[in-house]
């Protein structure tokens, strides 16, 4: 059933008339009830949002976290929480990577149909690729779609802040993944490979390693785990076994370049730009290089030209975010 801190959200969000958390905590009592084998209470109160949904048309959304989801006593200084609302509609991602993500979200969403056949979805995924190309923002996403909570664990700097005992903090996250279910993001685990850092960081990292491992095949969590890797080379192929699948996020082939600019410039005057000078100089970047660097041609342009966006300074500000990147 709800707990103590489910119920005062509920409360609080009925008393400021917020409807969408109203929904979103009661979707996470229906989450919470499906994973401790309640499937009739689960059933009861997803039909009653959708009946709610039927009737108020679109579903007001909340900026804010669920306060009930923020990680307590231990684990708050391990993973941070956000309640992502960035979906992968807004994403601008290429097709085949559009359609992977997609897979997931669709498995999830229909989870109790492949059950029906024996069938269980997909929850254990890992993400290799080079920095800025969308691995972080891919599992928010993905946490969006399904109304779920994203805790992201930085295991480079749990390593280093809680030298021998990281082992025993990372048991906290496995265990909260059985009581909370969300989107669970471990970023950075090439740390666990022990390539850098001194001879006791290394060994820790070992130790680490093999504990994560431990936990990952343990876990039967209905909570969906993502990690995350710049440097999948470091790290060996137990590690990718370990996984139901691995997603490859490359850097934006050159029809991406345009939509990328655009989402980032709306607002901006976009028709007289040179898309192949520009599609050119974005060359190498990163999905997020090209982003920053969108945005850096708009506040010159607000600033030095009266809003007036030109293809020579979008190019220049391409140009210092690639000399940036190398």
């Amino acid at each position: 059933m709800a707990t103590a801190e489910q119920v005062i959200a509920l409360v609080r969000s009925y008393t400021r008339q917020d409807e969408g958390r109203f929904l979103q905590v009661a979707a996470q009592v229906a989450e919470e009830a499906e994973a401790r084998g309640q499937n009739r209470v689960a059933a009861e109160i997803r039909g009653l949002l959708d009946d709610a949904a039927a009737q108020s048309g679109v579903i007001r959304k909340s900026a804010d976290p669920i306060p009930l989801a923020r990680p307590r006593g231990e684990l708050a200084g391990i993973m941070s929480v956000a309640m992502p609302d960035r979906r992968l509609g807004q994403m601008v991602l290429s097709d085949d990577l559009s359609k992977r993500l997609d897979r997931i979200v669709k498995e999830q969403r229909e989870r109790t149909r492949l059950r029906e056949r024996g069938l269980e979805p997909r929850r254990k995924f890992l993400m290799t690729g080079p920095p800025g190309t969308g691995k972080t923002l891919s599992a928010g996403a993905i946490a969006a779609e399904l109304g779920l909570p994203l805790f992201t664990v930085l295991l480079d700097g749990l390593i280093t802040k809680y030298m021998g005992e990281t082992a025993a903090k990372l048991r906290l996250v496995f265990d909260a993944m059985t009581e909370r279910r969300g989107v669970y993001f471990f970023d950075e685990v090439d740390a666990l490979a022990g390539s850098r850092g001194a001879d006791n960081e290394v060994g820790e990292a070992r130790r680490i390693l093999i504990s994560f491992l431990q936990f990952l095949d343990e876990d039967k969590s209905a909570s969906l785990i993502f990690a995350a890797t710049n440097h999948p080379e470091i790290l060996d192929r137990a590690f990718f076994r370990r996984f139901d699948a691995s997603i490859l996020f490359g850097l934006p082939a050159a029809e991406l370049v345009q939509p990328l600019v655009e989402e980032t410039l709306v607002g901006f005057k976009l028709e007289n730009l040179d898309w192949y000078a520009i599609r050119g100089a974005a060359h190498g970047l990163s999905q997020a290089d090209i982003v920053r660097a969108s945005d850096d041609a708009a506040r010159v342009a607000v600033l030095e030209h009266d809003g007036h966006l030109t293809t020579a300074q979008l190019i220049e500000s391409l140009r210092e975010n690639a000399t940036q990147a190398r």
